[in-house]
């Protein structure tokens, strides 16, 4: 019976020996890195989201408009996070989208809902397959 108990308590502690070994050399993915991406926000110029005052007319233009870019389903989850941030009734898009497509699909819902002329469009078009850096598609007005 002590033999049995013995011979138990080996093949467990092997086991979990053998489970740890196992679980440390598996590859531990790479944690997003956004920090090139977020330099952006950085420039003092930059218009950003905490920026925005909180009156009414501001935060219901920025909510008309997230709206009308969320309830768009077929936009990327990329399209779907772009920054909307309004200021005295100027709208600034800013953020990475997958495509041209996209980029002008949220910049048309911000012109319907805030006029062509209050829509400022600093949206980077980032390819969905590499990876890559932004590019300098900003179409600044």
């Amino acid at each position: 019976m002590a033999l049995y108990r013995f011979g138990t308590i080996v093949l467990a502690g092997v086991l979990l020996i053998g489970g740890a070994a196992f679980a440390a050399a598996q590859d531990t993915p790479t944690k997003p890195d956004n920090t090139k991406t977020n330099k952006q926000d950085r420039d003092t110029t930059a218009t950003t989201a905490d920026q925005q005052k909180n009156n009414k007319s501001d935060r219901e233009l920025t909510r008309e408009i997230r709206k009308a870019i969320t309830d768009d389903k077929s936009l990327s989850t990329y399209a779907h996070n772009v920054k909307v941030v309004s200021q005295h009734g100027t709208v600034t898009l800013r953020g990475p989208v997958r495509s041209e497509d996209e980029k002008k699909a949220i910049e048309q819902k911000a012109t319907d809902v805030a006029g062509a002329a209050n829509v400022k469009n600093e949206i980077t078009v980032v390819a969905a397959d590499t990876g890559s850096k932004p590019s300098d598609t900003s179409g600044k007005k």
